[in-house]
């Protein structure tokens, strides 16, 4: 597959920054508004700001190119090109003050995934990557953890409301350390070398879009629970996802879901 030019990873991460510094406005603000869409998640005006903010940087460079977002219509572009918008991954984090949150940017063409950027403005960092390019936490070469088992691996997950107590116990067996830093967050810790694994059971493509090309520019494997490669909504419209440093991947899928 061809390399994604550099200067698109470069514009993507700046334009994410800027809707990361954009959001630190509201963060731990007292007036700070936190409303109920029809899925019954949360939004802020910060979503709704950061959302727009990507979206004119967008459209005055590119203004062919569609772009889907979750806050707002989609706009349907000629170029081939679309970019997946997730303004704050992680609002239930913004909204009680927890630095976790991140801000999401992806960008496909006629090749598939070609740039993903993770933005954690409240920590200071950037994950990032570019189809061919590798993978860069804070603007340097990052490659995933070369710890070669589930013994001593670190897993973390978003939330456990589709874990059983068979999943918790399959983990404890196989000596892994069960953490909770969840959304986007964890799937940075992945990338850089920081954790091993992290799960999500249930996903939206804007919270995934912009992990199916950093995590491979990284060195790692992400599949769906059930360890496809190629990432297909179930008939709830939902997605779900692992993620590894890849020396034991296969073994966490059946792990996971056997």
């Amino acid at each position: 597959m061809t390399a994604v030019d550099r200067t698109l990873l470069d514009q993507a991460v700046a334009w994410t920054r800027a809707a990361g510094e954009l959001t630190l406005g509201w963060f731990n603000h007292t007036e700070l508004t936190i409303d109920a869409k029809g899925d019954g998640s949360p939004v802020t005006q910060a979503d709704r700001a950061a959302e727009r903010l990507l979206r004119e940087l967008i459209e005055a460079e590119y203004p062919d190119d569609s772009i889907h977002g979750e806050e707002e219509a989609d706009k349907v572009g000629t170029s081939g090109r679309r970019w997946v918008i997730d303004p704050i991954d992680g609002t239930k984090a913004f909204s009680h003050g927890v630095a976790t949150y991140s801000n999401l940017l992806y960008l496909e063409d006629d090749e598939g995934g070609a740039v993903g950027v993770i933005n954690l403005p409240a920590l200071g960092e950037t994950v990032a990557a570019g189809r061919g390019l590798g993978a860069y936490f804070d603007d340097a070469p990052c490659r995933v953890s070369d710890h070669p088992t589930m013994d001593g691996a670190y897993l973390s997950s978003t939330a456990f409301e589709l874990w059983t107590p068979a999943h918790f116990g399959a983990v404890r067996d196989a000596g892994m350390e069960l953490r909770t830093w969840g959304d986007a967050y964890g799937y940075a810790l992945v990338a850089s070398g920081r954790i091993e694994a992290m799960s999500d059971p249930v996903l939206a493509w804007w919270d995934l879009a912009a992990l199916t090309v950093i995590i491979p520019e990284a060195g790692g494997v992400i599949t769906t629970w059930d360890g496809e490669e190629e990432h297909i909504p179930n008939e709830s419209g939902h997605y779900s996802a692992i993620a590894s440093n890849g020396r034991f991947h296969d073994e966490l899928v059946r792990t996971l879901h056997p």
